[in-house]
């Protein structure tokens, strides 16, 4: 039987991984949304892994031994996917679980890929071939750039309007304030819809795969 001392242990021990039993389920979900919530759950488990003077040694050594495990892996995960999938999540649009410098580099990423949506819609078929430049060539050049600074202009306005959308709950579905603003952030629901469908884990499918055996 464990002793009196191991049994305070053990309590302490498992406060802590109170902590990683919650954002295990929450990762592995398959009925919400999960891609979105992988970094701020990371960076609320670094938080709780902070070492503090009341921590006895035994707790001080396995914090740092699992804070740099999170490290580790968080490294090997598709960072820039995952950054995207936070911003576009209205409850973490913040990004308060980045630093500053990172969050100015994922709104820069979120603005370029609005732009590439921009290029990639299909032009106007032009077949008229002509054998000497146009008398107006200087006007339309003119008009061509204008045209670029307004899709930029219509891409920040489109980013900053929803930037300016008020943080929503933490237990709000994110899929439905998408599908309730669609209509006032149509481009922006378009990398949403992209972004959010990726689940955290493999676990969903898996769980999926053991069910199967069973019924094979």
């Amino acid at each position: 039987m464990p002793t009196t001392t191991e049994l305070e242990k053990l309590k302490k021990l498992e406060a802590v991984l109170e902590h990683c039993r919650y954002v295990s389920e929450l990762l592995g979900g398959e009925k919400f949304v999960s891609c979105s919530v992988v970094l701020p759950a990371l960076c609320h488990l670094l938080q709780v892994m902070e070492v503090t003077e009341d921590d006895p040694a035994y707790m001080i050594k396995f914090k740092g031994t699992l804070a740099a495990d999170m490290e580790g892996r968080k490294e090997k995960t598709n960072i820039t996917w995952l950054r995207v999938a936070t911003a576009l999540d209205p409850r973490f649009k913040d990004l308060k679980c980045l630093s500053k410098p990172d969050r100015a580099e994922v709104w820069g990423t979120v603005r370029a890929l609005l732009r590439e949506r921009e290029m990639e819609r299909p032009a106007q078929p032009d077949n008229q071939v002509t054998s000497a430049p146009p008398t107006k060539k200087p006007n339309l050049m003119l008009a061509h750039e204008s045209s670029s600074d307004k899709e930029e202009d219509s891409t920040e306005q489109c980013l900053e309007r929803y930037k300016a959308e008020p943080l929503t709950g933490i237990d709000d579905c994110p899929q439905e304030w998408w599908s309730t603003h669609e209509g006032a952030h149509s481009e922006m629901a378009r990398l949403a819809r992209k972004y959010l469908a990726t689940p955290a884990t493999s676990v969903p499918p898996e769980r999926l795969f053991s069910l199967s055996g069973h019924v094979v």
